[in-house]
C-alpha cells in the first residue's frame, strides 16, 4: 500500500484560517465533514503516513479520492456551517444518530383559536408548545388528568369543538367535566387562553405561585365557611401536588438545564438527555450513536449538542448544559447557543451535589441502554445468522462457527490472577458451560492465556461418555468455578476460539492449540482499543465494518467474558486471606507478615481464637477482638456465596 495519497495538497496549499472540510469518494459522495481552527494543521493529521493511521481513518481516507474546504471568518461560522453540511450530506464516517424510539410529547395547540392539550408523538405542529419527551404514555395521560383539574383547558378534538361551538351544545368530554375549554360555555375565548398561560407557566417551572394562591383562597373558603368552595380548591392543590410529586425536585427550584448521560465503546454511543425545567425533570429520551471514526469524548459531546440545538426554538435551548466531558471549542458552543437563545448560555462539566448524582443517573441509564442496543441484535434469529455467516467469511473458515468459546485473564495488580471461558451455541450464551480457572503462577497475560488454553483443550481428548466427577481439588489444573452449579462436560469441540487481546495474546492461544494437536480449531483475537480482529500469523489485523453483525456478536462475546473473569476474580480476591486481612483498621503489611508467620498457615490463622491472636507481640486484646470479628465474618460470607 502506498503511504502517500494521491490527492493529497501541495505544501502550503491549504490555508491556516478557521474553515470546515469534506471528504468525497470518486463519484463525488460525500464520506466526512469536519471542523478546524487551523485547516492545514487539522488535514495535516490525515495526510500522515498511512501506517501511523487509526486504522478506521486509513479506511476513510484511502475510500476517498478528494479534499476540499471552505474557509469561514470565525471558529463560530464554522460551528454552523459543519452542522449544516452533515445534516444536508449525512456522511457515512460522521457519527450517525439513531433515536432509541418514538417518545410521546404533550403539546399544547397554541395556534388554534382555543388552545387543547393533547399527547402525541408528532413533534411539528405548527404554532404548538411541547413538553416531554416523557418515557411511557401513561405517564403522560396521568400527568394530563392532574393538570386539567387545577387549569381546566380544552381536551377535545377539533371536530367536537367545531360542532359544540355551532350547536350551542356542550362537548362530550365538556358534559363529563373533562374538557374545560369554550366549547363547555363555561368560559370565554379570552380566559380560556388565561388558564392556558397559566398551564404553561406551571409546566415550565412549578411556579409556586399557583400552590400559594390556591392555600390562600382555600383558607379564605373555609373561614367563609364555604366549604364546596374549600372542598374544590383542596383538589386542586391534591392535583398540584401529586404533578409535582411525579416530577421530584433534583436541582434548585430556579435550575433550568438540559444533562446529558453518555456510555460509550469504541463502536457505539447512548445518549440520556435529561430535560430540567424549574429544578425538576420534565423530560427524558435516548438515543444512540454510530460512530465509524475514533473520536474523543470531547468530540463526541461537541456533535449531540449541535444535532440537539441545531434546529431548536429559542425557548427549547437552557440556561445551561451539563456534560460529563467539556468538548474541546466550549467557548465557541456557548456563543453559538447565545445566538440560538438570545440570552447567555453556560456549558459545564456536573462534578459534585445534586448535579453529579443525577449525572450519574442519567449515565447509568445510558449505560443500559448501549447494552440493550447490543442485546437486541442476538436476539433476532435472523442477525444471529448474518452474524455467524459474516464471521465465517472474514475468518476464511470452511464453515459457520456455531460453536464458539471466548477466553479472557482477570488479575488485581498482578494478583489472584484468573481465566475465564463463556460458551456462545448458534450465537446465543451457553450459562450452563461457563468456566473459570484460578492460575497460581504465571509471568504475564500471554503465559496465562497459554495455561489456560492448554487446560481446556486437555478435556476435548477426554472420553465425552464418562461420568462427570466433578472437578478434583487436588488437580492444580482443575477447573474451580462454573457460571451454575451444574457441571457437564463439553458436547463438542469448537469451530472457533477467542482470545480478549492482540497479536501477542493470539501467538500464545495459537502454541497452546499446536501443543495439544488441535489446530484444526478456528482462532482470532480482538483487541480493544480498535476493535480489531487479529488472527494467527498475520502482520495485519481484519477491520469488520461497524455495522457488521459478526462484530457485534465478537464484541458481545468478549464483553461477557470480561464479565465473567471479573466476577471470579472479586470472588477469589474476598477468600484470600491477605486482602482480606488489609480491610481491617490497625494492621498495617508488617502486622499481617507478622500473622502469617506465626500462625504458619492461613487455616491455622483462621482457627485462632481471640487470645491465642491477641499473645503475638504487637497485638493488643482490642486489635484481637477486631481481627478474629472480621476473620469470622469473612468465613460466613465465604460459606454463603458457596
Amino acid at each position: 500500500m502506498a503511504q502517500q495519497l494521491a490527492y493529497k495538497p501541495r505544501a502550503g496549499e491549504i490555508p491556516t484560517n478557521p474553515g470546515v472540510y469534506r471528504f468525497r469518494d470518486a463519484n463525488g459522495r460525500v464520506l466526512y465533514v469536519g471542523k478546524a481552527k487551523n485547516l492545514r494543521q487539522r488535514l495535516s493529521n490525515y495526510f500522515a503516513p498511512l501506517h501511523t493511521l487509526h486504522e478506521r481513518t486509513r479506511r476513510m481516507v484511502t475510500t476517498a479520492s478528494s479534499v476540499e474546504w471552505t474557509v469561514v471568518p470565525t471558529d463560530v461560522d464554522s460551528l454552523q456551517l459543519e452542522y449544516q453540511w452533515i445534516k444536508e450530506f449525512d456522511p457515512p464516517f460522521n457519527v450517525r444518530y439513531k433515536d432509541d424510539k418514538s417518545y410521546p410529547f404533550m403539546a399544547i395547540t397554541l395556534a388554534d383559536e382555543a388552545p387543547r392539550v393533547i399527547v402525541t408523538r408528532n413533534h411539528r405542529i405548527p404554532g404548538a408548545k411541547y413538553f416531554g419527551p416523557y418515557p411511557k404514555v401513561w405517564a403522560v395521560h396521568d400527568t394530563i388528568d392532574l393538570m386539567v383539574k387545577v387549569f381546566p383547558i380544552r381536551t377535545c378534538s377539533d371536530a367536537s369543538y367545531k360542532r359544540a361551538m355551532q350547536t350551542g351544545r356542550p362537548c362530550f368530554p365538556g358534559q363529563i367535566g373533562k374538557c374545560g375549554g369554550p366549547c363547555s360555555h363555561k368560559v370565554t375565548i379570552e380566559e380560556h387562553r388565561a388558564i392556558v398561560d397559566d398551564f404553561i407557566a406551571f409546566m415550565q417551572g412549578g411556579d409556586e405561585r399557583f400552590t400559594r394562591d390556591l392555600t390562600a383562597r382555600m383558607k379564605a373558603a373555609a373561614a367563609a365557611m364555604d366549604y364546596e368552595q374549600a372542598a374544590i380548591l383542596r383538589d386542586r392543590l391534591t392535583s398540584i401536588e401529586a404533578v409535582l410529586n411525579k416530577s421530584a425536585l433534583v436541582l434548585p427550584a430556579n435550575e433550568d438545564a438540559d444533562l446529558f448521560g453518555i456510555a460509550e465503546d469504541e463502536l457505539s454511543a447512548a445518549v440520556q438527555h435529561f430535560v430540567i425545567r424549574g429544578g425538576r425533570v420534565r423530560g427524558v429520551s435516548s438515543t444512540t450513536i454510530d460512530k465509524e471514526l475514533d473520536i474523543s469524548g470531547g468530540d463526541l459531546v461537541d456533535q449531540i449538542l449541535q444535532r440537539e440545538y441545531g434546529d431548536a426554538a429559542p425557548a427549547d435551548v437552557p440556561r445551561r448544559v451539563l456534560v460529563p466531558v467539556l468538548p474541546p471549542d466550549a467557548a465557541d458552543l456557548e456563543l453559538w447557543l447565545r445566538e440560538r437563545r438570545g440570552k447567555a448560555v453556560e456549558i459545564a462539566v456536573a462534578q459534585r451535589g445534586q448535579r453529579a448524582e443525577l449525572l450519574r443517573n442519567a449515565t447509568l441509564n445510558a449505560q443500559q441502554a448501549l447494552l440493550r442496543h447490543k442485546m437486541r441484535r442476538t436476539s433476532d434469529y435472523v442477525a444471529r445468522t448474518q452474524a455467524l455467516s459474516d464471521l465465517q467469511e472474514a475468518l476464511g473458515m470452511t464453515e459457520a462457527p456455531l460453536r464458539i468459546e471466548c477466553f479472557d485473564i482477570s488479575h488485581l495488580q498482578g494478583t489472584n490472577v484468573v481465566g475465564s471461558m463463556v460458551v456462545f451455541e448458534d450465537g446465543l450464551p451457553r450459562k450452563d458451560q461457563y468456566r473459570s480457572f484460578s492460575i497460581a503462577h504465571t509471568t504475564d497475560d500471554t503465559d496465562s492465556i497459554h495455561q489456560v488454553l492448554t487446560r481446556r483443550l486437555a478435556h476435548l481428548d477426554r472420553i465425552e461418555d464418562a461420568p462427570d466427577p466433578g472437578p478434583d481439588v487436588t488437580d492444580p489444573d482443575a477447573i474451580v468455578e462454573t457460571e451454575t452449579k451444574r457441571r457437564r462436560r463439553f458436547a463438542y469441540p469448537p469451530q472457533l476460539l477467542i482470545v480478549d487481546g492482540g497479536r501477542p495474546q493470539v501467538e500464545a492461544a495459537a502454541r497452546a492449540l499446536a501443543d495439544a494437536g488441535h489446530e484444526e480449531i478456528a482462532l482470532c483475537g480482538i483487541a480493544k482499543r480498535l476493535e480489531e480482529i487479529w488472527l494467527p500469523g498475520d502482520d495485519y489485523p481484519v477491520i469488520l465494518p461497524r455495522t457488521s453483525e459478526a462484530l457485534y456478536l465478537v464484541q458481545r462475546l468478549r464483553d461477557e467474558a470480561h464479565r465473567f473473569a471479573i466476577s471470579h476474580q472479586r470472588r477469589k480476591r474476598k477468600r484470600d486471606i491477605r486482602s482480606v486481612l488489609t480491610e481491617i483498621p490497625g494492621l498495617g503489611e508488617a502486622r499481617i507478615k507478622a500473622l502469617l508467620r506465626h500462625f504458619g498457615s492461613v487455616s491455622a490463622l483462621r482457627s485462632a481464637t481471640q487470645e491465642q491472636i491477641a499473645e503475638l507481640p504487637g497485638i493488643g486484646p482490642k486489635l484481637a477482638a477486631t481481627i478474629f470479628e472480621h476473620l469470622r465474618d469473612d468465613a460466613r460470607e465465604a460459606a454463603a456465596t458457596a
